[in-house]
């Protein structure tokens, strides 16, 4: 019989008592820098309770923080904000938007944004992925210059490999291309795919969710949402779309065909700001700045009214958040919310209940198919605290919903990468593209109208009638809300 030896137990108590050290430090670090007081809560109970499980899942997601990323609107880094400052200087001649006096709310936003509404442009709706990626490809085709592209999820599939060749024709050209990706969203990129592109010259580089020279390595909870196409600083392209065979209708998973998701292109002035969020991720993880379009373009003759809004993490504010909730409280009429995920917050939550006790037309759409199982248990927890108030849920039902728009009153519309939940407001980096144009505002009504026709409305009942246990695996995923 194999003999224990006498000092393994104090061997096992010493180095759990060093565990239970570390946790109670991460605990504390976590009260410290949380941004909620229910995720200091949360994460300070759960180390100090299992700190043999909390500790290592603390190490991966525990930051709230992307401390250290420059910003070139924030931070004062000499090379940014130089370029920053630059392009600001320019924009007088870009056509500054300018408003009338029922339109001042709309400083806020540009306080926000820390730039300014960008008259000058014109703009047109991708409706699904054939129409996203035909433009895009196209745009790519016809630079001259330049083209920086960016998205979260980069597939080594058919449309991945398409991409690909666009960008290898493009270089072989004379254009410069940069190719920016994120390392959790492509974490199944390889070599294989990459080594083309950077023997034909493209420069790719991967986005990494932990400060540069500095912080921990290993950490994933931050991650680069933000899906950009710019091409020689005059055309630029943002929205849902993710490059994958499922994102233009051939999923392997028959739940999520057809795939329904909405992409913007912009012309004009615009452009300045949307190229300008690029350049920021691309020297956080580089130190370099490309040579890019800094001069007035000029404006278009439908003259769209446009605010870029890239928000993230190294944001002093929670800039998502509370994009949202001026959105929401801002609303008297009507406020249409599209996203394929509904974990908010409990300052969202409040201003959605708040609009509907106004007698605003309050209705969010949501996709009618999960595929992430945990934020599709958790939303249903949210639904019962809305659908008593008269806020109005619509399940969408032919395939997977993945779009994220919102529509107020009939002034302002929205297009971007930011979902309704916790992950965007806080831990990802986005962009949300805000429009106050007629046109734009009109289209995007008559796309949400045309999408409403193809939901079904939920009831408070449907949720009330199901069994305890899947109650409580709702109310139980809820506590999962912070990293969702």
């Amino acid at each position: 019989m194999l003999e224990i030896p006498s000092y393994l137990p104090l061997l096992v108590a010493g180095l759990y008592l060093l565990i239970e050290l570390a946790a109670i430090a991460a605990a504390i670090e976590a009260i410290m820098r949380a941004r909620t007081p229910q995720g200091a809560i949360a994460w300070s109970l759960f180390l100090v309770m299992f700190p043999l499980v909390a500790l290592p899942a603390y190490l991966f997601l525990g930051d709230r923080k992307f401390s250290g990323y420059v910003d070139a609107r924030r931070s004062g880094d000499a090379p940014l904000q130089l370029l920053a400052r630059e392009i600001n200087e320019r924009l007088p001649a870009a056509l500054h938007a300018e408003f009338g006096a029922g339109e001042s709310a709309h400083s806020v936003l540009t306080r926000l944004a820390r730039l300014p509404f960008f008259g000058g442009n014109r703009s047109r709706l991708l409706i699904n992925g054939e129409a996203t990626f035909d433009a895009i490809f196209n745009a790519i085709d016809e630079a001259t210059d330049y083209a920086l592209v960016q998205f979260y999820i980069v597939r080594n599939d058919t449309l991945g490999r398409q991409l690909r060749q666009k960008l290898i024709e493009a270089s072989s050209r004379g254009v410069r291309v940069y190719f920016l990706y994120d390392r959790v969203g492509s974490n199944s990129l390889n070599d294989a795919y990459l080594q083309p592109l950077q023997q034909a010259g493209v420069e790719a580089e991967v986005f990494r969710g932990s400060s540069r020279g500095s912080g921990h390595p290993f950490r994933v909870n931050f991650r680069n949402h933000r899906k950009i196409v710019v091409v020689d600083g005059h055309t630029a392209f943002v929205g849902g779309h993710n490059v994958g065979d499922e994102y233009v209708g051939k999923s392997s998973d028959p739940s999520l065909r057809p795939w329904r998701d909405t992409h913007v292109e912009v012309c004009g002035p615009a452009v300045l700001g949307i190229q300008l969020a690029f350049i920021e991720d691309w020297y956080w993880m580089t130190g370099q700045i490309p040579p890019i379009r800094t001069e007035p373009i000029p404006a278009e003759a439908a003259d769209q009214r446009i605010l870029v809004l890239p928000t993230g993490p190294a944001d002093v504010l929670d800039t998502c958040g509370l994009l949202f909730t001026e959105l929401i409280h801002s609303a008297r009429r009507r406020l249409w919310i599209v996203s394929p995920y509904f974990v908010p917050d409990d300052a969202v939550v409040s201003a959605l209940q708040l609009a509907a006790l106004r007698g605003v037309d309050v209705r969010i759409m949501l996709p009618e198919r999960a595929d992430k199982l945990l934020v599709y248990l958790a939303k249903f927890s949210y639904l019962e605290e809305a659908l008593p108030l008269g806020i109005r849920v619509f399940c969408y039902q032919q395939g997977f919903l993945h779009q994220k728009a919102i529509l107020v009153d009939d002034g302002i519309t929205g297009i971007g990468t930011a979902n309704l939940d916790n992950r965007s407001f806080r831990l990802n980096f986005e962009i949300t593209l805000l429009f106050v144009d007629r046109q734009c505002v009109e289209d995007v009504e008559m796309m949400l109208e045309a999408d409403f026709s193809h939901c079904r409305e939920m009831s408070l009942d449907e949720i009330q009638k199901r069994g305890f246990w899947f109650r409580l695996a709702t109310r139980i995923a809820r506590l999962f809300a912070p990293v969702l």
